[in-house]
């Protein structure tokens, strides 16, 4: 062993603890370890940020782009009303509704992506069916990791391992290649959490407990009924106000007539005002329906949140402000503050008056829309407190088609080979801003610049094996380990090296890692280097033992679990997907 390879093993020991124990966040470790190979002269400075204009950090670019198109004109959402009109109180029909759309949205998409899209979507879920949020959240994660290996774009690794295989003047992986052993292994795996995966998990919390995060925190309400309403004629069952917006009707008011706890059966007629009671995002999508709108004590469009100055806040009163034993009728609270309470949370009690009439009380928890500058000067002065600003945008749903074709048309050119996977999403990204599906501002939001980061600096980690010679150092001395007799035993062990180094690293990170190894052994051996490419492109996305996969940790502060019951619920999965994979990826890529 040479100094600079036991310098660069030494420095990747580092990085796995670092990882491990996150000390820093991810990007931060990974900066740390770039700049520490080129200060030790293990990377030549010129080569140490060529990983972020590689193939797969564009491609990777490319993706949260066109991804957060998808979102910005309201498909995501249309996909999580599909699965809240698919539902039934049992658990088991949720999970297998849940499971199957978010597999199938991931195998096109981040699976981080569909996590944090459905995340919000399935504690409402959880809440109006009385179901645990706990064994529903896990399967989630569960089913959109699953999806990984389904196509390309099914994961970030994918794209860094089909780089990589490049630079060894190897074929990069095809958009649908590894679809022959990734459908089994969704198959399998969404089999498991419906018969035995989702009684493995832990009741831990129930979704009432949850109702103060993810925009859910539930508010009092008033809501008009307009003049070209399709809801007018319809009656409160067939509205869709409770099982597509999840608002409960605690009064109607029809001129001076007052219906407290109407019936279900009750017709609803033009400039009929309800008081409603619901989570708070749902009921900022009230805007959405044609016809309908909030009306409050005060009424401004929730279209001047695209203005500079106009903005929502949550503010809770503290017991010195002003506005404490008052109405907001008695304080004229339009016109004194030129804002307009939308709704109102008196921890989580229902209120029955009408908002300009109740009385307000310390604790409670205003949703306020107004200028941000006088917003912020009540808070100074002690009118309330503001907690958090709420950005809402409402989607351009008339750019939805628009959207989903630009996405499948990406896919589509890549598929049949017409244009190369970066070359294709970045005309794609492009042809979305020139269309205004987005703009470049909001996608830049949308964009996991942290992710981008840990991409292009574990990427130099890969080059600096290479150039040190540590990767056919490696390789070398697991061909004496194995033996050189069983290619399939090394196969193995290439899968349990890269799923062990998947814990605590990023995934591409451990597959940057992996790869070169594996090749190099394969080279030595005479093997296909191919076939262990597709093993570690499986194993890599095994990531069901910790919740350090970011999907995973997408639900495990909400669904309360414990670091152990990842690793119950998971260990048999990982199995399962080792056993098709050891069977699948020889015979469909011979050795």
């Amino acid at each position: 062993m040479t100094f600079p390879i036991g310098l660069l093993l030494a420095i990747i020991v580092a990085a796995l603890v670092m990882f491990s124990l996150e000390l820093f966040s991810a990007d931060v470790t990974a900066l740390a370890i770039l700049l520490t190979l080129v200060l030790t002269g293990l990377l030549p400075a010129g080569e140490a940020f060529a990983g972020f204009g590689s193939d797969a950090v564009i491609m990777i670019l490319g993706l949260f782009i066109l991804t957060a198109a998808l979102v910005r004109t309201g498909v995501v959402d249309q996909v999580s009303q599909f699965i809240l009109n698919n539902t039934s109180s049992k658990l088991n029909r949720l999970n297998a509704v849940v499971m199957v759309t978010s597999a199938a949205l991931s195998s096109l998409m981040s699976n981080t992506a569909t996590t944090a899209f459905f995340v919000p979507v399935i504690i409402g879920i959880a809440r109006k069916t009385k179901n645990s949020v706990s064994k529903m959240l896990l399967p989630l994660a569960f089913s959109s990791i699953l999806a990984s290996s389904v196509t390309l774009v099914g994961t970030s690794t994918n794209i860094v391992i089909s780089g990589m295989l490049g630079n060894y003047g190897l074929e990069s992986i095809g958009m649908f290649e590894l679809t022959l052993v990734g459908v089994p292994i969704v198959l399998v795996g969404l089999l498991y959490m419906l018969l035995l995966g989702q009684h493995l998990i832990p009741d831990r919390t129930q979704a009432g407990n949850l109702q103060e995060q993810f925009g859910i925190r539930p508010y009092l309400s008033e809501i008009l009924v307009l003049a070209d309403s399709p809801l007018i004629d319809k009656s409160l069952a067939d509205s869709g106000l409770g099982r597509d917006l999840d608002l409960t009707v605690l009064r109607l008011e029809r001129g001076e007539e007052e219906m407290p706890a109407p019936q279900a059966d009750l017709v609803l007629q033009e400039d009929d005002r309800l008081l409603v009671k619901g989570p708070r995002d749902e009921l900022l999508r009230v805007k959405d329906r044609v016809g309908v709108d909030i009306e409050a004590e005060v009424h401004l469009s929730l279209s001047d949140l695209e203005t500079t100055r106009i903005g929502l806040v949550e503010a809770v009163l503290l017991h010195q402000s002003p506005l404490v034993g008052k109405t907001l009728e008695q304080v004229h609270f339009r016109h004194r503050y030129g804002a307009q309470v939308l709704g109102i949370n008196r921890r989580g009690k229902t209120l029955s008056k009408k908002i300009s009439q109740i009385p307000l009380q310390v604790g409670d928890i205003l949703l306020l829309q107004g200028d941000l500058k006088s917003l912020s000067f009540m808070d100074e002065n002690n009118t309330f407190r503001v907690i958090g600003t709420v950005e809402y945008q409402q989607p351009n749903r008339a750019k939805a088609p628009l959207a989903v074709a630009i996405f499948a048309a990406v896919i589509g050119l890549a598929a049949l080979n017409v244009l190369s996977l970066p070359v294709a999403v970045m005309l794609g990204s492009l042809i979305a801003f020139l269309t205004r599906c987005l703009s470049p501002e909001d996608a830049y939001d949308e964009v996991q610049w942290k992710a981008l980061i840990v991409i292009g600096c574990m990427l130099a980690l890969g080059r600096a094996m290479e150039i040190t010679g540590t990767a056919e150092y490696l390789a070398s001395g697991i061909v004496g380990l194995v033996g050189q007799d069983n290619p399939t035993w090394m196969l193995s062990g290439f899968f349990l090296l890269s799923l062990l180094l998947t814990q605590p690293m990023s995934n591409q990170a451990a597959a940057v890692v992996v790869v070169p190894v594996a090749i190099q052994t394969a080279f030595q051996l005479d093997l296909n280097p191919r076939t262990f490419a597709m093993m570690i492109a499986v194993a890599a996305s095994c990531s069901y033992l910790t919740p350090l996969e970011p999907a995973c940790l997408m639900v495990y502060g909400p669904g309360r679990y414990r670091f152990t019951d990842f690793l119950k619920v998971g260990a048999l999965l990982t199995v399962l997907i080792y056993i098709l994979a050891i069977v699948l990826v020889p015979r469909l890529w011979p050795l």
